[in-house]
């Protein structure tokens, strides 16, 4: 009884591992029962029944490999020289005007400007000797420089020679003689522009004038001595200053 099941089962063990992948056993029919309780007699006459296996062939899987990317990825390489312009394209029509910005705030003072653009000019003289009149008209020359930038007052001719444009400030200071009358004209070119005046008294007194001048290029301005009937005269002496003659450019043409 035992030695068929052993050929049974050598026979389907060598058939099995010979079979295919592809082939798997499948078992037809119920297995044979074999009461343990009854006789020896009961077992020999009940039917048996025997085991069926038959190859049963299933699809193989279809396999698709996947490759892993972040292990074949190699490193970064360099950037690439830059490429040639291409064609500038048509221009495009003018979009509507933007709203109005916000206004920003002010700026900071900015440096300063060329110097070379400022100009100057002024002078300051004076006259240490008393002067009297001698002529109808008598020009005051001055004996003494405080101040002649760029030699623009002539000390020679006692005017002074405009070669810079603009606005003039001028300012004549002098002294009064006892009993004798003061009467000078401030003169821009041959026109009397301003007249300083003091009246013969039995004191001497300061007396100023001063005034403002636009002058062009070559325009002269200057002091002389107007005698009258009366004798006219401007006092000094040799320690102090008196009569003293100003001028300065306040504003050239071309600012």
């Amino acid at each position: 009884m035992h030695l068929p099941a052993l050929i049974v089962f050598i026979s389907v063990m060598s058939v099995d591992a010979a079979a295919p992948r592809t082939f798997l056993w499948q078992e037809v029919g119920n297995p044979s029962c074999i009461r343990c309780c009854g006789g020896a007699e009961e077992q020999a006459d009940a039917p048996k029944k025997t085991r069926i296996k038959e190859y049963v062939m299933h699809p193989m899987p279809r396999v698709q490999p996947r490759i892993e990317m972040s292990i074949l990825k190699g490193e970064k390489g360099n950037v690439g020289d830059k490429g040639p312009p291409g064609v500038s394209g048509k221009e495009g029509e003018r979009g509507p005007h933007g709203v109005l910005g916000i206004k920003g705030q002010k700026g900071q003072v900015g440096p300063p400007g060329n110097s070379c653009k400022v100009q100057y000019s002024a002078f300051s003289v004076a006259r240490r000797k008393s002067l009297h009149s001698t002529d109808y008209f008598q020009t005051v020359i001055f004996d003494t420089e405080f101040v002649n930038l760029y030699k623009h007052f002539n000390m020679f001719s006692g005017t002074f020679v405009c070669y810079i444009p603009g606005i003039y400030f001028f300012n004549l200071n002098v002294h009064t003689w006892n009993l004798k009358e003061t009467y000078l004209h401030i003169m821009k070119n041959d026109q009397e522009t301003a007249i300083l005046y003091a009246q013969p008294s039995d004191r001497s007194i300061m007396q100023s004038q001063s005034l403002m001048l636009e002058l062009k290029e070559k325009d002269e301005v200057w002091v002389r001595m107007f005698k009258r009937e009366r004798e006219n005269a401007l006092y000094n002496d040799e320690t102090d200053v008196y009569i003293i003659f100003n001028g300065y450019l306040i504003r050239s043409a071309d600012e």
